[in-house]
């Protein structure tokens, strides 16, 4: 039930049936969502084995538009805008002139504009950033309020929202989208998502978020898909190495540090951040993101500092109990020359570790990408 603390949050068109099914809600990025519905670990291996249903209609979604979208675009993200085929999606960021992040995001080109996707919690800040830094004929409307997002995700996916869409998912490849109707309601569907598995995020009109849900909910019976709440989520985000803004980025880490150079394309020209990136390259870096695997018992935790000997050489940013591997796992900041084995002061024991390349769990159907 949502508690007195957060009855004031904002509420997603899908409250009442977080409600029903029993969901724990509570206040994320000013926003009342569920935290879980049944359990963390059930839901987390629910999407790795079939399939889950997520509600992240927190999400939020600007369209820029104009004869100079693309050039705006183009000098706001770090990515190579221009690459964008209309249909396709891209996962970017935008960067302070720092070079420290403002927000990691989804690029989507579409007819004669973009859509971007930013997080909840960033969604005010990267509106002002935005408005502040477009240049030419450009301009940003914040479509937020007027979008529902709906995520599948799993190996049963694409069997389940087949049963429901007009669109030919075998000819939709990953981090693409198509129109389509789902459940007889329009919506933009694309081959996305936060959890390593195959599968869709589905952005509709709030108002027909109600029957999509409840349309892959009885289509989903035989896969026993069940919905998966906001734990499952980083959970599952974790164990594919995907970064979280507020966790592995913010604006005083810069893509060289968070590992994030892949999306970050130094050649396309001038953009925002792009001096103090190079000189951070060209000075190199003393810390960067590593992933890591306790060999003890435990669970690191964010904050948890990370050890070589009783020497401290970095701190957990994330940090977890993996359902599918039976293990912690974890992301941290360490010193660059640190690899190996170390350790994690958790609650004063110092629980062995060793460093692993990412992601932790490779069974998915998607590798790489978010």
């Amino acid at each position: 039930m949502l508690t007195q603390e957060v009855a004031t949050v904002r509420k997603t068109a899908l409250y009442d049936e977080h409600v029903a099914l029993g969901g724990k809600v509570v206040e994320f990025a000013g926003w009342a969502m569920p935290m879980f519905y049944e359990g963390i670990i059930s839901e987390h291996r629910r999407v790795r084995s079939t399939a889950g249903l997520f509600d992240v209609s927190h999400m939020g979604e600007f369209l820029i538009s104009g004869a100079d979208a693309l050039p705006a675009l183009e000098r706001l993200t770090t990515n190579r805008v221009a690459s964008l085929t209309e249909g396709r999606v891209q996962y970017s960021a935008m960067c302070y002139e720092n070079g420290g992040f403002v927000d990691d995001l989804l690029v989507y080109a579409m007819p004669g504009r973009y859509m971007l996707v930013v997080n909840a919690a960033n969604l005010e800040k990267d509106l002002d950033w935005i408005r502040s830094n477009l240049t030419g004929d450009a301009v940003v409307d914040d479509i937020s309020d007027e979008t529902g997002l709906i995520a599948l995700q799993g190996p049963a996916s694409e069997g389940i929202l087949a049963g429901v869409t007009t669109a030919d998912l075998t000819k939709l490849p990953y981090y693409h989208w198509v129109r389509a109707e789902v459940a007889g309601r329009a919506t933009t569907l694309s081959r996305t998502g936060y959890t390593g598995e195959d599968g869709f995020e589905i952005y509709c009109d709030p108002e027909d978020s109600h029957t999509i849900w409840s349309a892959l909910m009885e289509e989903g019976k035989a896969a026993e898909i069940a919905p998966v709440g906001l734990g499952a989520r980083d959970t599952l985000r974790l164990e594919m190495g995907y970064s979280l803004y507020g966790s592995e980025m913010d604006a005083n880490r810069t893509p060289p540090e968070a590992g994030l150079m892949w999306i970050t394309k130094l050649s396309k020209g001038d953009f925002i951040g792009r001096d103090a990136i190079v000189r951070k390259m060209d000075e190199g870096i003393d810390e960067r993101i590593v992933g890591f695997e306790l060999t003890g018992r435990g669970v690191p935790r964010p904050g948890h500092r990370i050890l070589v000997g009783d020497d401290e050489v970095g701190y957990v940013t994330s940090g977890t109990f993996s359902p599918s591997l039976g293990r912690g796992i974890g992301l941290g900041y360490v010193r660059s020359d640190v690899t190996g084995e170390l350790s994690v002061d958790i609650r004063g024991s110092h629980i062995e570790a060793h460093t692993v390349s990412l992601p932790f769990y490779r069974e998915g159907s998607i590798k790489r990408g978010r």
